[in-house]
C-alpha cells in the first residue's frame, strides 16, 4: 500500500471530513486492526493544529467474545464514565472521526435478542451525545478502511492480503483519493449535491411515489421539509462532510404518511448479522408486516427496538450512476451500499430535515411528522429499475427518477 495514498486519505478525512480547526480537540473511533492508518490520521491532525487527539479503540474479536460469554444484563451495562466521556466530547465541541471497519458476520449465530438488548441499552445511554451529531452541533465524519474479514466477504476468492489491497483500491477510487487534489474534487462534488438539494427544496413535493420490482410505496413529506446532502455546517458555521463517500440527497419522510410495500435491493449489515431479501409493508407510516429470506429474527428485533423503529426517519435519493453502484460490488457496509442506491432509514429522523426542527422538543417534532427512535438504520431499495414521481400540492405529478437515474434538470426551475 502506497504511503502517499494513505497520507492523502488521512488529509482528506481531516480537512474535508471533520474539517479540524486549529486548537480543536479530535476524537477518533477506530479498530485495532486499523492502528497503522489511525496513527497516520493522528499525526496529520496534530500537524493541522489539533490541540489533542483522543482515540477509542475497538476489537472485533473481543466484541465477539463478550457476546459469547457475558450474560444479557452485563451486555446492557454502559458505564457511567463512558457516558460522561462522550458527553464531555460534545460539551467541549470536539470533532469526531469514526474510522469504521467491521466483520459483516461478526455476531452470526449469537442470539438476536441478546444483541438487540445490548444495542438498545447503549443507544439509550448515548442518546444525549447523539443529539450533538444528529443536530450538527459538532463536526463529525465517517470513513472506512479495509480489515481482513470485511475484505474477504467482498472478495471471497482471494487471500486476506490480496482482498484488502483490492478493497483499498476501491475505497481510494470511490472517495476520490486517487485524484490529484482530493479536497478540490470534493468541493466540486459537494457543489453538484448542493444544486440537487436546492432544486428539490424549491419543489417542496407533497409526496413521492416509488415504483420498482417488489416496491409500490407512497411517502408523504412534512411541510417545510429540507433536503440535505454532501457538506453540512455546524451551528457555529464550520462546514464538514458527515459521510465519505456520499452520493445522496436526503430528507425526512412524514412519520405517519407512508403506505405500501418496499423490497430491499442489497443486503443490510445490522448488529453483526446480514439481513437480506426482505420486504416491509407500511400502513399510516408504520410497518405492519415484514419478511426476510435471511436474518428475519434480526429484522424483527430491529423493528421492536421501540415505537419509532417501525417508522421511517429518512429517505435518500441516489442515482444509479454513482461510483459505488458502478463498481458492481456489494460492500456489506451501509456507508458504501447506501450510496449505491436510493434508500430509506428505519428509526430516528434528523431534526434539521424540517424547518426549525433543531429547536423542537420531541412532542413538537412528532406533531410535524418527524420520527424519534433509539435507532437509525438505512436500508437499500433502489436499482436501475426504480421509478420515482413527485406529487405537488395541487396533485400534479412529475418524474423525479426513471430507471434509477435523475429525470430532473437541476439547471432549470
Amino acid at each position: 500500500m502506497q504511503q502517499q495514498m494513505l497520507e492523502k486519505y488521512a488529509d482528506l478525512a481531516l480537512r474535508t471530513g471533520v474539517n479540524i480547526q486549529k486548537d480543536q480537540k479530535l476524537v477518533i473511533n477506530s479498530t485495532i486492526e486499523g492502528a497503522d492508518f489511525t496513527r497516520i490520521v493522528a499525526k496529520k491532525a496534530f500537524e493541522l493544529g489539533a490541540k489533542d487527539v483522543h482515540i477509542n479503540w475497538s476489537d472485533d474479536e473481543v466484541t465477539r467474545l463478550r457476546y459469547e460469554h457475558a450474560d444479557t444484563e452485563t451486555l446492557k451495562e454502559v458505564p457511567q464514565w463512558q457516558q460522561d466521556m462522550f458527553r464531555s466530547f460534545g460539551e467541549e465541541g470536539m470533532a469526531l472521526l469514526s474510522i469504521r471497519a467491521t466483520d459483516p458476520d461478526l455476531l452470526q449465530s449469537i442470539d438476536a435478542k441478546k444483541i438487540a438488548a445490548a444495542q438498545k441499552a447503549r443507544s439509550e445511554a448515548m442518546a444525549e451525545f447523539r443529539n450533538y451529531t444528529m443536530n450538527d452541533r459538532i463536526q463529525w465524519s465517517i470513513v472506512s478502511i479495509p480489515i481482513t474479514a470485511w475484505a474477504k466477504k467482498i472478495f471471497p476468492g482471494e487471500d486476506g492480503e490480496t482482498a484488502k489491497e483490492k478493497l483499498w483500491e476501491q475505497i481510494f477510487s470511490i472517495v476520490r483519493v486517487d485524484k490529484d487534489d482530493p479536497n478540490k474534487a470534493w468541493e466540486e462534488h459537494n457543489e453538484t449535491l448542493e444544486n440537487a438539494r436546492q432544486f428539490l427544496n424549491r419543489k417542496q413535493y407533497k409526496e413521492l411515489v416509488y415504483q420498482g420490482p417488489g416496491t409500490n410505496l407512497t411517502v408523504q413529506l412534512p411541510k417545510g421539509h429540507i433536503w440535505k446532502g454532501g457538506a453540512s455546517e455546524t451551528e457555529n458555521g464550520v462546514p464538514f462532510n458527515p459521510n465519505m463517500p456520499t452520493e445522496e440527497v436526503f430528507t425526512a419522510p412524514h412519520k405517519y404518511g407512508v403506505d405500501g410495500i418496499v423490497s430491499s435491493t442489497k443486503p443490510l449489515n445490522y448488529g453483526g448479522n446480514v439481513i437480506d431479501n426482505f420486504t416491509l409493508t407500511f400502513k399510516d407510516g408504520e410497518v405492519v408486516d415484514f419478511s426476510a429470506e435471511q436474518g428475519e429474527e434480526t429484522l424483527e428485533q430491529l423493528l421492536d427496538t421501540d415505537d419509532g423503529a417501525s417508522h421511517l426517519g429518512e429517505l435518500a435519493l441516489v442515482p444509479h450512476e454513482s461510483p459505488i453502484s458502478q463498481s458492481g460490488l456489494i460492500f456489506y457496509n451501509t456507508l458504501y451500499d447506501e450510496n449505491a442506491s436510493c434508500h430509506l432509514a428505519l428509526g430516528k429522523a434528523y431534526p434539521n430535515n424540517v424547518q426549525g426542527g433543531s429547536e423542537m422538543d420531541e412532542a413538537q417534532l412528532d406533531e410535524n411528522g418527524v420520527n424519534h427512535s433509539l435507532v437509525h438504520v438505512d436500508f437499500m431499495m433502489g436499482s436501475g429499475e426504480l421509478d420515482i414521481d413527485g406529487v405537488h400540492e395541487d396533485g400534479t405529478e412529475e418524474p423525479v427518477m426513471r430507471n434509477g437515474s435523475w429525470a430532473l434538470d437541476f439547471n432549470q426551475g
